[in-house]
Parts: structure tokens; C-alpha cells; sequence
């Protein structure tokens, strides 16, 4: 972990906190930096612009929503450090067209994440979480045996978003023996899975659709009634990519119905409200967005988005540059 060298008398490089960050990178930015807390101040609109001009860069903390409004309020700016590995509530666009380079924090926290979906995904095809409320409220002792469920070995599985966590999560699936599909926005050249155009093909072609592609507008509602449908009564919905992904209208309507046979979801549209129709269902398995909640990966995140500063703020080059 490299620290910031400046000059004898150079002032300090003022960073905006939107939100609190982990105590990790809250030790070492305020070792390096001056930090402007605008989560502390009690009018958080009026703080940033009084401190508009002395803005140098931006450590996001997780969801920090950051505008092109807010980036034109900040004509110093050089740079928006991200603490995760989506930027979906950075304006890339606007960043770019002022020259200012985003980063985030890749990699570092792919294991954790891809280790949750195939928990989710177990936990929900053999109704784990259910079996378990069915064991403490005495269901066991009281009438028999739990009800069979169904097998993830021997089954196919799409994934919708074949990157970095995508990809972690194929690994992990080939030793279930579970085959494997994707859809991307365009084919991965020499991927040894096969390919298909839409995700409403791959919903129809596979028994569990995870869901691991990037949010923002590109991708909202990707997850429709027609993806679905397609996937069918039989089918399994896996999520831990962003709950705008999925529309969850048609998904509560979809498991009412019995259009799919169950989901796993670690993200939410709302969060943290989780609406009311997903609770208690026993074909639904619901985490608190909690895909890279370990201590190795959140050090590693933090220690990623700080080293990101240090680097641009000494004339290196980013580690892990978005735009």
C-alpha cells in the first residue's frame, strides 16, 4: 500500500465523501488527504456547493449517486474513485466528456460473489431456507420428513453476463456438472460455451438463469415476462448482478403463478425494501445484498479504491481505470 508523497508546502488534496466508506479506507484516506464529509453535514446539497471549488476528486463510497449535475458543480475535479466493481450510479458519460477518470474495484471481490451464487442457487433448488424455518417451527417432529425437492447436478444453467464474476461462476458450476450457456451483448471469441442472441433464447434454453451482468439503463427490466416465461414452470431465477436487471413486477407475478419454480436473490430494485409479495414465499431464497460482504473482500475493495487516489494523485498510472 503505497502512501501519497507531496512537496514540503504543498497544500492538501481535498477529496468529497458522499457516504461513509470502510474503516480500512477511511484510515488511510485521512492519513493522505483532507477529507470534505458531506454524509455529515446537516444540508448535504449545500455543503457541496460551499465546498464545490475545493473538490479534487471523489471517493464513492458503495451507491453513491453521482450526476452530471453534481460533476458540473465541481469544476476541479480529476477524479471519481468507486468502492465496487459497478459504476451504475456514476454518470460514465458525463465523466468522460469532461476528461475525468472513473475507477473502481474489480477482481478483488469475484470469488466472494461467485461463491454466493452457487450457494443461491443450491439454497433455492433445494428450498434450504425452507427446510430450515421447517425444522425450527417443529414441522419435522411434528409431520415427517420435509418435502423432496429437485437436483442441481445434471442440469444447465444459463448465465446472463459472461465476465470477470460470470465467468468465476462457470468454474464453479463444471464440477456439479452443470453445463453452461451465455448471452452477452456480443460473442466471447474461443468461449467453449455456447452462445445465444437474446436472453430470452437463453432463458429457454436452460433450467437456471443467473444473472450476472452489469446495471445501469443499458440493462433495466433486461429480466422481463418474456425471459420469464421462457424459462419456464421448471426454471430458477439466480441474481446477483442488480435488481434493476429484473422486473420485479413480472418476477412476483411470474412465481405467483407458478410461471417459474423459484429464485435467488441478493439485489433488489429498491433496496433495502424487498417487496412485501417475495416474503415468506418457500420457492424464494433472499439474501441482503450480501454477494461481497467478507472481510477479505471489502479490505481488498477498500485498499483498491484508495491505492486508485494515491496512484492518479502521484502521477501514476490507475490501477483499475473505468473510463
Amino acid at each position: 500500500m503505497k502512501r501519497l508523497i507531496r512537496k514540503r508546502g504543498d497544500a492538501p488534496i481535498e477529496l468529497l465523501l458522499l457516504r461513509p466508506v470502510h474503516d480500512l479506507a477511511l484510515r488511510r484516506l485521512e492519513r493522505d488527504f483532507s477529507l470534505l464529509k458531506a454524509y455529515e453535514a446537516p444540508d448535504a446539497a449545500a455543503f457541496l456547493k460551499a465546498v464545490a471549488q475545493r473538490v479534487r476528486g471523489i471517493a464513492a463510497g458503495a451507491h453513491s449517486m453521482i450526476d452530471k449535475g453534481m460533476i458540473d458543480q465541481l469544476p476541479r475535479i480529476e477524479i471519481i474513485a468507486n468502492f465496487g466493481a459497478g459504476c451504475d450510479s456514476i454518470d460514465l458519460t458525463a465523466a468522460r466528456q469532461r476528461g475525468i477518470p472513473v475507477t473502481n474495484t474489480p477482481d478483488v471481490l469475484t470469488d466472494d460473489v461467485a461463491d454466493l451464487a452457487i450457494a443461491l442457487l443450491i439454497g433455492t433448488v433445494r428450498q434450504l431456507p425452507a427446510a430450515d424455518r421447517y425444522l425450527r417451527r417443529g414441522g419435522w417432529a411434528r409431520n415427517g420428513p420435509y418435502r423432496l425437492t429437485t437436483s442441481c447436478t445434471g442440469r444447465t444453467a444459463g448465465i446472463l453476463g459472461l465476465g470477470r464474476i460470470g465467468l468465476a461462476i462457470a468454474a464453479r458450476l463444471a464440477p456439479m456438472s452443470v453445463a453452461v450457456h451465455y448471452h452477452n451483448r456480443r460473442p466471447i471469441k474461443d468461449c467453449p460455451f455456447p452462445y445465444h442472441a437474446s436472453p430470452t433464447a437463453l432463458a429457454d434454453a436452460v433450467d437456471f438463469l443467473i444473472v450476472s451482468c452489469p446495471g445501469g439503463a443499458a440493462t433495466e427490466r433486461l429480466v422481463g415476462s418474456d425471459v420469464l416465461s421462457a424459462l419456464g414452470p421448471d426454471g430458477y431465477l439466480i441474481n446477483v448482478a442488480r435488481g434493476s436487471v429484473v422486473d420485479e413486477v413480472a418476477l412476483v407475478d411470474a412465481l405467483t403463478h407458478h410461471r417459474i419454480r423459484g429464485a435467488g436473490l441478493d439485489v433488489f430494485g429498491n433496496e433495502p425494501d424487498v417487496p412485501a409479495a417475495l416474503i415468506d414465499r418457500d420457492h424464494v431464497f433472499l439474501l441482503p445484498h450480501v454477494g461481497s460482504a467478507t472481510t477479505q473482500a471489502r479490505e481488498a475493495m477498500a485498499n483498491l479504491m484508495v491505492d486508485n487516489l494515491v496512484a492518479h494523485f502521484s502521477g501514476r498510472p490507475l490501477l483499475t481505470p473505468v473510463v
